[in-house]
């Protein structure tokens, strides 16, 4: 009998682990194919479909958006069955906020939805050089200091730390590396206060500067306040601001988005491609041409979707092609899409797969997975390749998307954002 009972109750807490097990897949299953965020166009109706495998109940929280079911009344608050339809309508564009609850009791989550007017843009694709000027000087880390007296020190220990911005020097604001270093010379060893931005804070730090082996004074840190790259330009809108990258620019030693004061973009000639291969992703090889000729733009924002700024009368006039429609996230789907670019000299677009989206990825940034299937491209380039970056993606006529990244283990393959979360920046 001992044996039976304790048989049962092994019984009894598997089953209650399978209940709970089940339980938590349906939640997560639902929370993923729910959108966290849709967008519909002011004045028209809407058609959606989550595909729920249980009954839910979609309630309105503002009276500027009404739902509608199968009985095409409008309403603040329907229930759908499954993969029954619904619709959404607002007229009057703003961000607003629709729920969902599980038999109508239980609260999932909740989706925002942008009421907004049908927005256009013409897709580039062509290769761009980059220039990054941060804001303030950027500590890389820190190091030791042989000193006149053959020993070694680090002054900068402790007190700078790997992504701090050297705002000022002794009160006075440093704009470059090359005042920085003066102004430590000046020191000659007596202690400064060195005034960093930590995570957003102002903070003050005293240092003193010790006399290296070469004669100079030194703080023992590695420090940049520039970057530059090829990239390319993603877009740009009928009042001539650009979208590029789709990704933001990173510092190659700390990895962290660099935090941008001013910048800039050239004309830039591609010179050469390094194909992709498995474990080697390929790259663009080229050159930038500095100078007021050659200036196609200025950059106003590094952010995690791309950097965004406005392009200047010389890349309006080189611009190819006609505006399209900007997809909303719900237009996109798997299947059949294209990449433009010009890396070939000329612009073209080349085909590719779109096999998964993804709208409530944690990175906007890999909110698609897409394989390059061209014969053209792969020829070219092996795939995607660095570079490549901000490629514009269309489908069914309208721009969908750009390529953000690629994968180390097959070139063929990477990820792509929605040109929705690029737009609304």
């Amino acid at each position: 009998m001992r044996g039976k009972s304790k048989a049962h109750r092994w019984l009894w807490r598997l089953f209650w682990l399978s209940v709970l097990g089940v339980t938590g897949y349906l939640w997560y299953y639902m929370d993923r194919a729910v959108p966290d965020r849709v967008s519909i166009l002011e004045n028209e109706e809407e058609i959606f479909d989550f595909n729920l495998p249980l009954k839910a109940t979609i309630f309105s929280e503002s009276r500027e958006v009404s739902l509608g079911g199968e009985s095409n009344i409008p309403a603040d608050q329907i229930t759908i069955n499954r993969s029954e339809q619904f619709s959404m309508f607002a007229g009057e564009q703003g961000s607003y906020q629709v729920g969902l609850k599980l038999f109508g009791l239980i609260k999932l989550k909740d989706i925002r939805v942008d009421v907004v007017d049908t927005r256009y843009a013409v897709p580039c694709g062509d290769p761009i050089g980059i220039y990054l000027k941060s804001d303030g000087i950027m500590v890389i880390g820190t190091g030791r200091i042989t000193g006149e007296d053959g020993m070694e020190r680090e002054p900068a220990y402790g007190k700078l730390k790997s992504g701090d911005y050297i705002e000022a020097f002794n009160g006075k604001t440093m704009d470059s590396k090359e005042e920085l270093i003066k102004a430590v010379n000046d020191t000659q060893g007596q202690e400064a206060v060195v005034t960093v931005r930590r995570e957003g804070e102002a903070i003050d730090v005293s240092l003193q500067a010790v006399k290296s082996a070469e004669g100079d004074y030194k703080l023992g840190a590695w420090v940049r306040d520039d970057t530059q790259g090829i990239g390319t330009v993603t877009y740009v809108d009928m009042n001539g601001r650009f979208g590029a990258l789709g990704h933001g620019i990173s510092d190659s030693d700390t990895g962290e988005l660099v935090e941008t004061g001013q910048g800039s973009l050239y004309t830039t000639q591609i010179m050469g491609i390094e194909k992709g291969s498995v474990g080697s992703p390929g790259l663009l090889s080229g050159v930038i041409y500095y100078g007021p000729q050659s200036k196609m733009g200025d950059i106003e924002k590094n952010t995690s979707e791309g950097i965004f700024g406005m392009v200047n009368e010389a890349f309006m006039e080189k611009i190819q092609g006609d505006p399209v429609e900007v997809a909303r996230r719900q237009d996109v789907k798997q299947g059949t899409a294209y990449i433009r670019s010009s890396i070939s000299g000329e612009t073209r677009d080349y085909a590719i797969e779109i096999q998964k989206v993804d709208f409530n990825a944690s990175h906007k940034n890999k909110s698609m997975v897409i394989k390059v299937t061209d014969p053209a491209l792969l020829e070219l380039t092996g795939g995607i390749v660095q570079g490549m970056s901000g490629s514009p993606i269309l489908q069914d006529g309208k721009l969908v998307g750009a390529v953000t990244h690629v994968f180390v283990q097959d070139a063929a393959r990477g990820y792509g954002i929605l040109a929705e979360d690029m737009i609304l920046n």
